[in-house]
């Protein structure tokens, strides 16, 4: 009896009026996109964007100078597809995380994932300058989440507070690596590293989306396909094990999957706080736990929310700041707003 009681609780029935919000919701970063491609100090009107876009899409030449063309397709462009890839990678790793530690709080950098990409980026910055940022941060944060669940492991399972505790270790032996290459780096160094921690878009570009698109595709891809699984594991190993599932082996993809996804992202984006974890438990609150419906959608909110707030740190201040700041310091108080006012929905 509270075994069902349980999967009622985990797998709730859809109501009619929170159905009615999905398509809004799935349609949302279309909106998001083409609304920010007209935001910045570079005023282009609606109709002298459809024609620079139908005239790169379909050859014919236009009377618009130069600047036009590199402000559209050089640099909002890219830069809002980058914010929505990250938006996207952050929040559905978020949901997936947070299905497989079975806990609402949890984010896509509990394994030591950011510390290890902050490591990798300032060893780049300040020691190998012919190494690329991106690979260094990339390749360093699959070593700490691959060290996070080595420690973990014991008699071929992983249990959930084991994991945890060796993320929080890994985590700090990152940090403290951090520290000393802070430490022994000049001012200038110094300076690219604190930025580059912070999180920006600043210096999005078509190379960056190159680079991380396939991992972005392949993580986001498999957590997609089997995202009905995770309402299994959010149950409990035993529950898995009595349906025929193991739940090692899925926690593996998973957690491989989503490491590949949101390690793409912060190779790309540098350490933006607070996405994976507010998105998809905003969406638990609002949605239900079914991952079904949660994955999906953690996937066009988290790409629209990244893009909103992008817009706003690009241009909301008459000056840039660091998207990573904003997401703090905006997802911080609307946090603490939705835990004491939405009650349903999410974990108990």
């Amino acid at each position: 009896m509270q075994a069902s009681d349980e999967k009622r609780r985990i797998l709730p029935e859809r109501a009619t009026g929170k159905s009615l919000l999905y398509p809004i919701f799935l349609c949302l970063p279309l909106f998001a996109f083409f609304s920010s491609l007209f935001i910045g100090p570079f005023h282009i009107s609606p109709v002298q964007l459809i024609d620079l876009m139908a005239s790169r899409i379909l050859g014919y030449a236009t009377d618009y100078p130069a600047v036009y063309s590199t402000v559209i397709f050089q640099v909002r462009l890219p830069r809002l597809l980058l914010a929505m890839m990250v938006g996207a990678s952050l929040s559905i790793s978020g949901a997936a995380f947070q299905g497989i530690f079975r806990n609402p709080l949890v984010s896509p950098y509990i394994l030591g994932l950011s510390s290890g990409a902050a490591f990798g980026a300032a060893l780049s910055l300040a020691f190998l300058p012919g190494v690329s940022i991106q690979y260094a941060a990339f390749f360093f944060s699959l070593v700490a989440v691959g060290l996070t669940y080595f420690m973990a492991t014991a008699n071929r399972s992983t249990p959930i507070v084991s994991l945890v505790l060796a993320g929080v270790i890994v985590s700090a032996v990152f940090d403290a690596l951090l520290a000393i290459v802070q430490i022994a780096v000049s001012e200038r160094a110094l300076q690219s590293i604190v930025f580059w921690i912070m999180g920006s878009l600043g210096a999005a570009s078509w190379s960056k989306i190159y680079s991380a698109s396939p991992l972005f595709v392949l993580g986001c891809t498999v957590m997609f396909l089997l995202r009905w699984r995770l309402n299994v594991l959010a149950l409990g190993d035993e529950e898995a094990r009595s349906v025929g599932m193991n739940p090692e082996s899925y926690k593996v993809i998973f957690i491989l999957a989503a490491s590949l996804a949101a390690s793409s992202a912060v190779a790309v984006a540098g350490v933006i706080g607070l996405v994976g974890l507010i998105v998809p438990h905003m969406l638990r609150m609002i949605f239900g736990p079914d991952h079904r419906t949660l994955i999906p959608l953690s996937l066009t909110f988290g790409a629209s929310f990244l893009v909103i707030v992008d817009d706003f740190a690009r241009s909301g201040l008459g000056f840039e700041v660091p998207v990573g700041v904003i997401t703090t310091l905006v997802g911080a108080p609307f946090f603490a707003y939705l835990l004491r006012t939405v009650r349903s929905g999410g974990w108990e």
